[in-house]
């Protein structure tokens, strides 16, 4: 049976290239700079040295010392990304150089304008995001080898010394995991323009198997994170300024705005990936967990959220498998939306682990050198949201969206 093709001739194909998506790496920047032109040396100076400077609280006064410099010398997109990585993990050892109990709540100049500055040239807000943390904060030791935790490496760190190196690395082996899946995306959209039915199928299986490809990666997570180091130490320094009680009006960004900004900490929900995901196979999220989403679409680069849009503005699979009959269409597509079903519940798993149960051991310790999280904070996302409430709302919508087999 051909594929109803209505409305859909003179659609153009998709392709990963118009939304700078690598072949090979997805959403991750391939080959990520580690060095930026000298006259940033100020810079590079700093985020070199971060861990230690944040860990004998002396970076506030270091940053203090910085000379005020300008973004006009960052020619390429790599420079642009790195500068950007650079001044977001300078950013953030600032504010939170002290813990969540005294968090700094004004940028000086030296830093908040060259990195507002270089947010709007790349279309992102002005504190650390995915894109940093992960995307452009990864090397390869050696590139005649596979992409495999030995054979990678962070480009800065903050405190959290093996964990904090583990978290990042497993999340970019995670987002390598999800190459195979952004390319059958494109097959599949591709399939449904073309009205081929088999490419269609084929793709729809191969989406499948990137996300339990993307479970498995990221069960790595219990061998290379430790759960009381993430949320005493790691957790504070990928935490924002919304919605956040350590920070409540949010932080002065000197000589942008004298009132406080406010923008969210990292989080996984700044990944194109599932985003991508949900809006090929028509999940519909509640109206409080969509309201996160969308707006964590700000916190991707540009090209990367017009992806989703073009994915979302494209032909509908969930329609076109309800409408054509075809069984073995209406399997795939259910047994796709259950290994991203699978791939929600494991993520609750893993947040019980490092955050509630993790807030719930360290309530009987005594404070470490570094201070730890609010009280007011310990159910609450890097991100800001009540973590456990969304992700379980958002797992259960995804199990909404399989569709009843016919008999």
């Amino acid at each position: 049976m051909e594929l109803q093709s209505q409305n859909l001739k003179t659609t153009p194909s998709l392709s990963l290239e118009k939304f700078h998506i690598s072949e090979d790496y997805g959403f991750l920047l391939p080959n990520p700079l580690k060095e930026l032109p000298d006259y940033y040396r100020p810079w590079m100076e700093i985020a070199n040295k971060l861990p230690h400077l944040i860990e004998s609280h002396q970076l506030r006064a270091q940053v203090n010392k910085m000379p005020l410099l300008n973004c006009q010398f960052l020619k390429s997109y790599r420079e642009q990304r790195l500068a950007h990585l650079v001044l977001s993990f300078v950013t953030m050892g600032y504010v939170w150089q002290e813990g969540e109990t005294a968090p700094e709540e004004v940028l000086p100049r030296n830093l908040a304008l060259p990195f507002v500055e270089i947010s709007r040239i790349l279309g992102l807000p002005p504190i650390l995001v995915h894109a940093d943390l992960v995307l452009t904060n990864w090397t390869i030791k050696n590139p005649e080898r596979p992409l495999d935790m030995r054979n990678l490496e962070t480009i800065f760190l903050f405190p959290g010394g093996e964990s904090l190196h583990g978290f990042i690395l497993v999340t970019v082996l995670v987002e390598k995991a999800a190459v195979p899946g952004i390319k059958a995306l494109v097959q599949a959209v591709n399939a449904i323009l073309q009205t081929s039915q088999d490419s269609l199928l084929q793709a729809v299986q191969q989406l499948r198997l990137s996300v339990q490809d993307i479970t498995r990666t990221l069960r790595q997570m219990h061998d290379y994170v430790d759960p009381d180091i993430f949320y005493a130490v790691i957790r504070i320094f990928l935490s924002g300024w919304k919605d956040n009680p350590a920070m409540p009006a949010g932080l002065i960004y000197e000589g942008i705005s004298p009132e406080p900004l406010r923008y969210s900490g990292g989080s996984a929900a700044q990944s194109t990936v599932l985003h991508a995901f949900d809006e090929f196979l028509g999940i519909r999220h509640s109206k409080e967990s969509g309201d996160f989403l969308l707006r964590m679409r700000d916190y991707m680069p540009p090209s990367h959220r017009a992806f989703v849009e073009e994915i979302q503005s494209a032909p509908s699979l969930r329609g076109l498998v309800l409408s054509s009959g075809n069984g073995q269409l209406l399997t795939a597509y259910n047994q796709c939306v259950e290994a991203l079903a699978e791939l929600r519940s494991y993520h609750i798993t893993m947040v019980t682990k490092y955050l509630i149960t993790a807030a719930a051991k360290a309530k009987g310790r005594k404070p470490s050198h570094l201070p730890g999280p609010d009280q007011a904070l310990e159910e609450r996302g890097t991100g800001g949201t009540a973590v456990l409430s969304f992700l379980k709302s958002v797992r259960n919508k995804t199990l909404e969206a399989v569709l009843p087999q016919s008999d």
